[in-house]
């Protein structure tokens, strides 16, 4: 074959560079089994321009012999220029030069070795398919008879040929000629074609091919037609009897496998008298009339045919018919030639799908059963490019079918082809008003996300999906919890943590009770997506009140994922140390005891708990004193002046409050005089200046929670100073921010929300701050849980948020204690401390006052709550008003 293919590329080379010319084509391989058959020689063969598939003719008159056969070749160059049908080979171009020819075509294969390939295949299969090809000859032969007036005169086997879509092609214009033209070829020179004997007439054989011009153009291709259908169904026997004289009519044991229904047609066909002999349109009549009686009907009732001829005026047809050729499609699908299925009924089938319509539902799983006899390589081609321009209709029922068969062909989309061309598409299916289009395209992603770019999978596509668990359709919401979880693993790190837990949360909320089941199982199934932190702090907080579901499914589903998670969480707690590592702090005297409790001792009950807390204190706060502090006593000499931090409450009974903390630590001496506080005014604002009975010598206190140095006993303590300072600054501003505390005129938002919820919690401080309330904290993440209030924020996920009281933080420099936040009470001339152990026994001759505190704004009017505001910025401001007379009392004494 290869030789073969290098002497035909070696002709036309030759053929190149004596003539100068460039061949639209490029030869291939030759077709050895149409060799000898013909004056010609056939090659496949690829076309220059674009590389297509294509057929070439050759013809070389390089012996004396094919000289004379010179005409016959340029006459079915010219014929086949001009005779355009589609039963007739498709012509493309020629190359004519004084000693050769070579016309291409589209790509075809003999009919000879086919009929040969069909001799396998089923009896009754094998007769439809060449029922319906000699449907086709007829076809072309009635169109040059009739209508160009002409005699084809080499009708037989090899003039047929089998293009790409399985169709039968008429070619062999060799000497094709009309009677009118000067130029015709048939009547001198019909004789020379080869084995023209065979297939002659009798009138032929008789009087020669010039007897021709006299009788009508389609006798000698009738007859020639009806030698081609014995052939096609007897192709291991020689000629009929009746092709030899005398002539006699065929008989029924000569029929061989033609089938009975032409029979009668196929003997008419052969009449010796060419004037009663059935013409090739008649016999077409014949065989598409249902009611001319015996031997009538073949074609019509043929199941190829019928196909054809519907696929032709498939848009013109009614609802009825295309229902009943959609239904033939789809029960004879297996049964059609490949060729024929996949480039004659497919084509026609796409091309009725772009019109969209009730049928594209049926139409489109035709298209895919088609398709899958395509080869590979041209599936894209031949299906894809089609079906991705479908999804651009507006048509709900194209679309539907196409997100119904999306598994059959989405493994053969490339990434770029999903990216733009279908997900701008897709897309608008999540917002669409018919609830079936939004959950099929809900159910569409995950066979497509693995084509995604990182934008769509990480924004996009989440953006869509976060309103989709919102949708009205309990279905719509569980599908998308589920897609969310199968396309957990896929995301990136930084969405996973933003998105999952959101998602998932919300899904376990949902009134839905398969719902909250597929958030559960998609916590499990992305077990592997959350750091062990978020396992514990987000995941299982998230999941814990499933458990008491009112669903028993729910609750089972719950327990078996907690079950998965607390065991991930075991194993991780197994790989870690029993203690954290400890900052060494060299302190003389050892480590402080702790109550007789150790640190790693588990306690069973909550007394003992508090015990070990307790003791765990006072430690702590042992270990924060210098090794002088814990060897000498809390001040030495009479009349020594100590500043404490704010957060140090004043003993109302004479003596230092944290004394009795002091007393529980082994090292302290006991016999240090008690201290009596002296206030340098009236006022019931202590100036925190403490004196001892018997001394003026300083000394360091203990101070809780901040480092302070001593100062002089006029000295104004810092909280005060920044107090003053601040109402300095403020020059009238807002002291509680950049607006009111609460707009008293926002009664939709503010008002009803606070008469509403629950009075906030409070962080009590044992450090002097007072009562803090908590503070929400706000995050600008919108995948973070929002917080829970009543207007609605950017966060689609809708989770609640966890609410933060703030912590008091030390100031950056030792010797500076941060003031008191202008959210606290105002602070009490005396503050109460809970009993320390070294209490134990000793009685409280004055009883603490208590602290003031805000009444609640609960339950109140709005002029109320508005007079409730004024009365506080009032109190506020004669606080501070008192504090700079303090001041200035203080420079006053000192002058």
């Amino acid at each position: 074959m290869d030789y073969l293919r290098t002497l035909g590329s070696a002709a036309v080379s030759t053929l190149v560079q004596k003539s100068g010319l460039t061949l639209p084509f490029s030869l291939g391989t030759k077709v050895t089994s149409f060799e000898n058959k013909t004056i010609w020689s056939l090659y496949d063969g690829t076309k220059r321009d674009d590389g297509s598939p294509v057929s070439i003719f050759e013809f070389e008159a390089n012996t004396p012999a094919k000289k004379n056969l010179l005409p016959l070749a340029k006459n079915a160059v010219r014929k086949l220029r001009t005779v355009r049908h589609p039963d007739v080979l498709k012509f493309m171009d020629a190359v004519e030069t004084d000693t050769s020819v070579h016309i291409m075509t589209e790509r075809i294969r003999p009919l000879g070795p086919a009929i040969q390939e069909w001799q396998t295949k089923g009896a009754q299969e094998r007769e439809a398919w060449l029922v319906w090809g000699l449907h086709r000859v007829s076809v072309a032969l009635a169109f040059l008879n009739e209508s160009a007036s002409s005699t084809h005169g080499n009708v037989r086997v090899d003039s047929v040929f089998i293009s790409s879509s399985g169709e039968w092609k008429l070619g062999g214009f060799d000497v094709l000629s009309n009677p009118k033209d000067d130029a015709a070829v048939l009547y001198t020179l019909g004789g020379m074609v080869p084995d023209a004997s065979t297939y002659a007439a009798p009138e032929v054989k008789k009087g020669g091919y010039s007897a021709l011009k006299e009788l009508p153009p389609a006798a000698s291709d009738a007859y020639g037609l009806g030698l081609l259908i014995h052939f096609a169904f007897n192709p291991n026997q020689g000629p009929p009897a009746t092709a030899q004289p005398p002539h006699p009519p065929p008989t029924a044991a000569s029929r061989g496998s033609i089938p009975t229904s032409i029979f009668p047609a196929y003997k008419k066909l052969l009449n010796p008298n060419p004037k009663a002999r059935l013409s090739s349109a008649h016999f077409l009549e014949m065989g598409m009339s249902q009611t001319a009686g015996e031997g009538s009907g073949f074609f019509a009732n043929n199941r190829l045919v019928k196909v054809c001829a519907g696929l032709d005026n498939f848009n013109l047809a009614s609802e009825a018919e295309k229902a009943s050729l959609l239904k033939t499609l789809k029960e004879s699908a297996s049964s059609f030639p490949s060729e024929f299925a996949s480039y004659r009924v497919l084509p026609a089938l796409i091309s009725a799908l772009e019109f969209g319509g009730a049928s594209a539902a049926t139409i489109l799983p035709l298209v895919l059963q088609f398709g899958k006899n395509v080869p590979p390589d041209e599936y894209p081609t031949v299906i894809l490019t089609h079906l991705v321009k479908l999804f651009a209709s507006p048509d709900r029922g194209t679309r539907m079918a196409l997100l119904d068969h999306l598994p059959e062909y989405a493994d053969k989309l490339d990434k770029k082809t999903v990216v733009d061309k279908i997900w701008p598409n897709l897309q608008t299916g999540f917002t669409d008003t018919v609830a079936l289009i939004r959950e099929a395209t809900v159910k569409s992603i995950i066979l497509l996300s693995d084509k995604f770019n990182e934008r769509i999978l990480n924004n996009d596509l989440l953006r869509h999906l976060a309103r989709m668990q919102a949708d009205p359709e309990a279905s719509i919401r569980t599908n998308t919890c589920i897609l969310i979880g199968r396309l957990g693993p896929s995301l990136g790190y930084n969405t996973k943590r933003k998105v999952l837990v959101p998602a998932f949360a919300r899904a376990l909320k949902d009134p839905f009770v398969h719902a909250r089941v597929a958030g559960l199982m998609a916590f499990m199934a992305t077990i592997d997506c959350f750091d062990i932190e978020d396992i514990a702090t987000k995941v299982i907080p998230s999941m814990a009140f499933t458990m008491i579901d009112k669903e028993k499914l729910v609750r089972d589903q719950a327990f078996k994922a907690m079950e998965l998670f607390m065991k991930k969480l075991e194993e991780h707690a197994a790989t870690m140390p029993e203690t954290a590592p400890e900052q060494v702090e060299i302190m003389p005297g050892g480590a402080l005891p702790l109550n007789g409790a150790s640190p790693n001792t588990l306690v069973n009950s909550a007394a003992g708990a508090a015990g070990a807390l307790a003791g765990w204190a006072i430690s702590s706060i042992g270990k924060k004193l210098a090794a002088g502090d814990l060897q000498s006593t809390i001040a030495s000499a009479a009349g020594a002046a100590i500043d404490r931090p704010t957060s140090a409450p004043a003993g109302a009974n004479g003596a230092l409050a944290g004394n009795a903390i002091g007393s529980a630590i082994p090292f302290a001496s006991p016999a240090a005089p008690p201290l009596t506080p002296s206030f340098s005014s009236a006022s019931t604002v202590p100036t925190r200046s403490l004196t001892t009975a018997g001394g003026t010598s300083r000394s360091k206190g203990m101070q809780l929670g901040a480092t302070k140095v001593l100062t002089s006993a006029s000295s104004i303590p810092d909280w005060a100073e920044e107090a003053a300072a601040e109402a300095d600054t403020s020059q009238g501003a807002n002291l509680w921010g950049n607006d009111d505390l609460m707009d008293v005129n926002a009664d939709e938002d503010d008002w009803s929300a606070f008469e509403t919820a629950p009075a906030p919690a409070t962080q009590v401080s044992g450090l002097g701050f007072g009562s803090i309330p908590a503070i929400p904290s706000v995050s600008s993440d919108p995948w973070s849980p929002p917080a829970v209030t009543k207007s609605r924020l950017s966060n689609e996920w809708g989770s609640p948020q966890s609410t933060l009281a703030p912590q008091p933080s030390r100031t950056a420099s030792g010797s500076r204690v941060p003031s008191s936040s202008s959210l606290a009470s105002p602070r009490p001339s005396s503050i109460a401390r809970s009993p320390t152990p070294s209490d134990s026994g000793r009685a409280d001759t004055s009883p603490p006052a208590p602290a003031s505190a805000a009444p609640s704004m609960a339950g109140m009017s709005k002029e109320e709550k508005a007079a409730e505001m004024a009365r506080r910025k009032e109190e506020r401001r004669q606080r501070i008003a008192a504090l700079k007379e303090q001041k200035k009392h203080a420079a006053e004494a000192k002058t």
